[in-house]
């Protein structure tokens, strides 16, 4: 059986899109709906983004944009 030392080696092999569609899949099997800290903590972080943006420290980029600069990097 591989360590998680030798996985992780072998993701960083792997192509762009691979490895978009295995942090996706890792994301969907890792559940912490369960977690109290972590969904207190998301919603702390949503407070502060939503803050920041209210405030006009931040602006958000068009999605156009960044899905742009996504396929930019992933054809690299």
């Amino acid at each position: 059986m591989k360590g998680l030392e030798q996985i992780t080696k072998d993701a960083m092999d792997l192509p762009p899109r691979q490895k978009i569609a295995l942090a996706g899949f890792l994301l969907e099997t890792t559940s912490i709906e369960n977690d109290p800290d972590a969904e207190a903590a998301w919603d702390h972080e949503i407070g502060e983004r939503i803050h920041a943006i209210d405030q006009g420290w931040v602006t958000g980029v068009p999605y156009s944009e960044v899905m742009t600069a996504a396929k930019r990097l992933l054809a690299q």
